[in-house]
């Protein structure tokens, strides 16, 4: 599937962008933030990434900005299916991408996605010591549980306390939702 916002596509990961993943990625401010990549973080661990991405259908992208310069991996995003009914919305972006409301873009983008697969719950986690994620979380219409879990994360090498969001899909459009975002999707 691919998504297209504004400025954004939303694409599946192909083996053949291990090396732009890495650059990327491979930055300790973006890992550390991340519950499963290790640090430091290589091209063998993109292409390991990238071999097991799914189906067409599956529902974790890698974000393309369009730029000035061209296309270029700004960073991922998807929702996973946890066990049960729930499922995770996760992303990531390359530091020299910050402050550019890419996440927030590309979150609108993929929660539609998910939306028109069928997915109505989804929950979302930031560590405590990363609030700028949880202001992403909050502009795509997410609401804090009041749950904090401590989360291992790989890069780290230690469990850090994380706060969790959910977001209920079948109500009506967030607050912050920018009703001239035009999204559209393929598969």
């Amino acid at each position: 599937m691919f998504v297209r916002t504004r400025r954004l596509m939303l694409r599946p990961g192909w083996i053949e962008d291990a090396a732009e993943l890495t650059r990327a990625l491979a930055h300790e401010s973006v890992v550390r933030n991340l519950s499963r990549a290790p640090w430091p973080y290589a091209v063998s661990d993109a292409e390991e990434f990238l071999s097991r991405w799914g189906g067409p259908m599956t529902s974790r992208f890698l974000i393309m900005a369009h730029e000035e310069t061209g296309v270029r991996i700004v960073g991922c995003i998807g929702v996973e299916a946890l066990e049960g009914a729930q499922h995770e919305l996760g992303y990531w972006i390359t530091p020299d991408a910050w402050g550019r409301g890419y996440a927030t873009e590309a979150g609108r983008g993929v929660l539609e996605a998910v939306r028109t697969m069928g997915v109505r719950h989804i929950e979302a986690g930031h560590f405590l010591d990363n609030p700028a994620s949880g202001r992403v979380l909050r502009k795509l219409g997410f609401r804090p549980t009041g749950e904090v879990r401590n989360v291992h994360s790989r890069g780290r090498g230690t469990e850090s306390p994380c706060a969790y969001y959910t977001r209920d899909l079948n109500e009506t459009r967030a607050t912050g939702d920018d009703p001239d975002d035009d999204v559209r999707m393929a598969a």
